[in-house]
């Protein structure tokens, strides 16, 4: 690749890329560990305090399922699921050419890891603990900031995916259906 197309940027841009990835989900498994630790230690066994009225607060729940509090009975599968996006996002971060890919991927990444820590550390253990959620909207959940990371991650992948932005390609949508229907017609 020519340094003059776009997505050039050789081994540092790539290098550039994959740190962004890391920095990301490093950023995002922080706040969620630092306001996991706090909330329980202040917070746990106490009242809901309201932030926005009735409408969002702080309450402590524990959740051994998933997300709105379903399957509980698959904790373990859960813990799978978490390490095998860690696993595959690892691997697919030595071939991204994309800063808006490094940056939804590292948000996913960072809060698989935090709620992967939870279900490993937190009671019973033994990758069946309860994830620790705080952020309660109005009926609608109960979640954590790894929950949030994951939901902007994912929200931010469907963005990219619509718009014609792949994890390993960062030419414009347009330029890369031009080169495929050049290619197609020089058969």
């Amino acid at each position: 690749m020519k340094r003059s197309e776009p997505g050039a940027g050789g081994a540092s841009g790539a290098r550039r890329r994959v740190r962004a990835l890391w920095l990301v989900a490093a950023v995002a498994y922080a706040l969620d560990l630092g306001s996991k630790v706090a909330v329980v230690a202040r917070l746990e066994g106490r009242a809901p305090v309201p932030v926005l009225g009735s409408w969002l607060e702080l309450r402590v729940q524990r959740n051994p399922g998933a997300a709105f509090g379903m399957g509980g009975a698959s904790t373990i599968v859960f813990t799978l699921i978490a390490l095998a996006v860690a696993v595959v996002i690892v691997r697919v971060s030595r071939r991204l050419t994309s800063t808006p890919w490094a940056v939804a991927l590292g948000l996913l990444l960072g809060g698989a890891v935090g709620n992967l820590t939870d279900r490993l550390f937190r009671s019973p253990g033994g990758m069946r603990g309860a994830v620790v959620d705080f952020v309660a909207v109005r009926d609608f959940s109960v979640m954590n900031l790894a929950d949030w990371a994951i939901t902007c991650g994912g929200v931010l992948i469907v963005v990219l995916s619509f718009g014609g932005h792949e994890p390993g390609d960062a030419r414009p949508p347009r330029e890369r259906a031009g080169r495929r229907r050049a290619a197609h017609l020089s058969r």
